[in-house]
C-alpha cells in the first residue's frame, strides 16, 4: 500500500474559479496503481485545473483493506486510516460505485483473465450508475470489449483503457485521435517489459533463462509466478484490447496464437546476434487477422529493438506510414498518467 499526502481542504486545494469544472472520482483498488494515480493527482491538480479547467478530487476509495468515503475530497488522514486497516465508512465497493456522487470510477484492481473479476462488476456497475469509466484491468477488456463498449454507448458514457495497453505509452489514444484519418495496416512491438528484460540481459551477459529469470524476480521485474508475462499470455491479452478497439473485432485471448520466451537459449541468441539479429517477443495484430505473439527475429538496426524493460510499438498505417511509440510499459506512475491522461480526455 501507498502512504499519499493528499489534502482536499479548501485552504490547501484548487482555488474555486467559474470556468472550472469540479471532477469527482473514486479508485477502485488502491494497490500499485490506484496509489500511483492518487500521488499524481496531487502533483498535478492545481496544473490540470489551470491547463484544462478541471479540478479532480478523489471522494471515494475502495480496496481490499476497507472502504473510505468523503464527497468534499479525501484527506490524508483518512488514507492512513485506510492504510492501518481500520474501515471508516460502512460501505461496500459496489456501494461506492452506486452511490456515492461522482462522475468518473477509476478500476485499477488486479487483472483476471480467467472471467474478469472483480474488474468486470465494477466497470459494468458504474456504467449503469451513469458514470465514466478509467481503468487499467486489462481482464474485462479481453473478455467482454463488445458488451462494455455498447454498454458505455447506451448509457452515454465514456470507458477509456489507454493505461491496459505500454503503460505510459499512448497508444490507443494515437490511433483514435492523432491517426484518425489513417487506415491501420497492422500493429506490431513489445508489449511486456519482463520478457523484455530477460531476454536483454540473456544477450548482454550470455545467461540461460532460469538465471536471468531469478535476477528479474529478485529485482521485482518478474513476478513471484512469471508464468503469464513469459509464456505470452500478458504480451496476448494486450493485443486483444488493440484487436478489439483498433480493428473492430470481438476476440478474446483465447483466439491468440501465442508462444512464450521459456524455451529460448543463449546459442539461439548469439547465432542471431552474429548475424544482425536480435530475439524479441512480439506481438502483432493486423486488419487480415492476424493475431500472434511469438519469439521474433529482430535487426538490430530495427526500431523494434529496445532493450530492457521499455515496451514498443510500430503503427503501419496507410497514409502516416509507420509510426512507432517507445515507453515505459509497467510501474505505477508510468501507468498513472495514461489515467490521468484519460480522465482529463473525457471532458476535452
Amino acid at each position: 500500500m501507498i502512504i499519499l499526502p493528499i489534502n482536499y481542504s479548501k485552504s490547501e486545494g484548487v482555488k474555486e474559479d467559474m470556468n472550472t469544472k469540479t471532477v469527482r472520482i473514486s479508485i477502485i483498488g488502491f494497490g500499485n496503481v490506484g496509489g500511483g494515480t492518487a500521488e499524481v493527482i496531487r502533483r498535478k491538480r492545481e496544473e490540470i485545473a489551470k491547463k484544462h479547467g478541471i479540478d479532480i478530487k478523489i471522494v471515494g476509495i475502495a480496496d481490499l483493506k476497507g472502504v473510505i468515503v468523503n464527497e468534499s475530497g479525501l484527506s490524508e488522514d483518512a488514507i492512513m486510516k485506510l492504510n492501518t486497516g481500520e474501515k471508516p465508512a460502512d460501505m461496500t465497493t459496489l456501494e461506492v460505485i452506486k452511490e456515492v456522487e461522482h462522475e468518473v470510477m477509476v478500476e485499477t484492481t488486479p487483472t483476471n483473465v480467467e472471467n474478469g473479476e472483480p474488474g468486470l462488476t465494477h466497470i459494468i456497475t458504474a456504467l449503469e450508475s451513469d458514470r465514466h469509466v478509467v481503468t487499467s484491468n486489462k481482464g474485462p477488456l479481453a473478455l467482454q470489449y463488445r458488451k462494455l463498449m455498447q454498454l458505455a454507448a447506451q448509457k452515454g458514457k465514456e470507458l477509456r483503457f489507454e493505461a491496459s495497453v505500454g503503460g505510459a505509452m499512448p497508444l490507443i489514444s494515437l490511433v483514435r485521435e492523432n491517426l484518425a484519418g489513417n487506415g491501420i495496416i497492422s500493429i506490431k512491438g513489445i508489449l511486456n517489459g519482463t520478457c523484455n528484460y530477460i531476454l536483454t540481459r540473456m544477450v548482454e551477459e550470455g545467461l540461460p533463462y532460469e538465471h536471468v529469470l531469478k535476477e528479474a524476480q529478485e529485482r521485482g521485474i518478474a513476478e513471484t509466478d512469471p508464468s503469464k508475462d513469459v509464456e505470452g499470455i500478458d504480451t496476448a491479452v494486450k493485443l486483444v484490447i488493440l484487436a478489439n478497439s483498433v480493428f473492430d473485432r470481438d476476440v478474446t485471448y483465447k483466439d491468440v496464437e501465442v508462444e512464450g520466451i521459456t524455451d529460448i537459449t543463449p546459442e539461439a541468441l548469439k547465432l542471431a546476434n552474429d548475424a544482425g539479429y536480435v530475439i524479441k517477443l512480439i506481438g502483432e495484430v493486423d486488419r487480415n487477422g492476424c493475431q500472434k505473439v511469438a519469439p521474433r527475429l529482430v535487426p538490430k538496426h530495427d526500431p523494434l529493438n529496445v532493450g530492457g524493460t521499455l515496451n514498443v510499438a510500430t503503427i503501419k498505417t496507410d497514409l502516416a506510414g509507420d509510426i512507432t511509440v517507445i515507453g515505459k510499459g509497467a510501474g505505477p506512475i508510468e501507468a498513472a498518467s495514461a489515467i490521468l491522461s484519460d480522465i482529463i480526455g473525457i471532458y476535452s
